[in-house]
């Protein structure tokens, strides 16, 4: 029989193998090679929203969930939960945009010292403009901000330092900066703290090139004090709230997800074995799912969609936790090229080549 470059490839690289016979509840489009978490891996989180979900999975599956800024003696449940003790690793609230992360770094590491020091709200107290919401009473002055910051920020070194797995979940392309020297704000001032004002304070939209190449600068960053740090990018299948672009907030959530679901596929592209890509984002977001994933907001993530999240996460990085997969539910496929008879598609020859 005559060959060509498809004959004989694993069925992972065709649809109807892999996704038109599976349940979409089994669908498991898991990364190859991966690195496998040990029980006493310290695993930690940081990101976009859905990281928190992330999170939340990783302690509930058994994993060492590590952190560096744990609850004080004394604090309630409810407490940690509003100043976010646990919420990630370290209380540096949501990094929602790539140049948070290479900026926390240099923070952390008297690399880079922003000029914005604090934001003053509306009842007086001040907050810390690049965690704003870590204390709902916020500071009763800078210093206290300062200081707080210094905090935190040790704690953030030892993070770098002494983490085993590092779950970096990737949530926007559009974020704010301080113009005069670039430092990247979690939210627009005004929204948590501070007062918006145009001549200091920019929106920008970063392309995939610029995304890139933060991804790779935090990675030489970690690793330069972590040499053993392996990394696990996820993209967040969480729309974005609001868009400040002059255009439909679906259109901008399109490019912000395309930038950065492309950015991390070529920085693991580098083919380092301490870096790997997860499809969280592709299993939540499928047509296949036809949006089962989503609450009614068509915006946040029901169990559910977490479920099939994390047995994937556990096949792929902890196998001797995994449960087996679902059984599959079969499909006529010779009926399925009947009904497609008259829809003219090239790609279709692949499969009819190698069947």
């Amino acid at each position: 029989m005559a060959t060509n470059p498809y004959t004989g490839l694993p069925a992972e690289r065709f649809w109807r193998k892999v996704v038109t016979n599976v349940p979409p509840f089994a669908v498991d489009p898991h990364p190859k090679g991966a690195f496998t978490i040990a029980p006493g891996d310290r695993v930690a989180t940081g990101g976009s929203c859905f990281a928190q979900r992330v999170a939340e999975a990783v302690r509930g599956a058994g994993f060492n969930y590590y952190l560096t800024e744990p609850p004080l003696p004394g604090m309630t449940e409810a407490q940690a939960a509003a100043r976010q003790f646990g919420t990630f690793s370290a209380r540096y609230g949501n990094l929602y945009y790539t140049r948070q992360f290479v900026q926390l770094f240099d923070r952390a590491y008297c690399r880079f010292e922003p000029e914005l020091k604090a934001w003053l709200r509306d009842d007086g107290r001040y907050v810390d403009p690049f965690r704003p919401t870590v204390e709902p009473e916020g500071f009763a002055s800078e210093a206290e901000v300062i200081a707080a910051r210094d905090a935190h920020l040790a704690a953030v070194r030892h993070l770098f330092e002494t983490l085993d797995v590092f779950v970096l979940t990737l949530g926007l392309t559009e974020g704010w900066r301080w113009r005069a020297d670039g430092a990247a704000l979690p939210l627009a001032p005004g929204v948590a703290g501070g007062t918006f004002d145009p001549d200091l304070y920019e929106c920008v939209n970063a392309g995939a090139a610029e995304v890139l190449a933060d991804l790779n600068g935090f990675l030489d960053r970690l690793w330069s004090v972590n040499p053993k740090a392996r990394v696990i990018f996820t993209v967040s299948p969480v729309p974005m709230i609001a868009t400040y672009m002059d255009r439909h907030v679906m259109e901008s959530n399109s490019y912000s997800k395309s930038v950065l679901r492309v950015a991390a596929g070529e920085v693991v592209a580098r083919n380092d074995p301490r870096a790997v890509y997860f499809p969280a984002y592709d299993i939540v977001t499928s047509n296949v799912n036809a949006g089962r994933y989503y609450n009614d907001d068509q915006r946040t993530i029901n169990d559910a969609g977490v479920r099939h999240v994390m047995r994937l996460f556990l096949s792929t990085f902890a196998k001797h936790r995994a449960s087996a997969p679902p059984a599959q539910a079969p499909v006529d496929l010779a009926a399925e090229f009947e009904g497609n008879a008259g829809v003219i598609c090239d790609e279709e020859e692949i499969e009819r080549s190698v069947a």
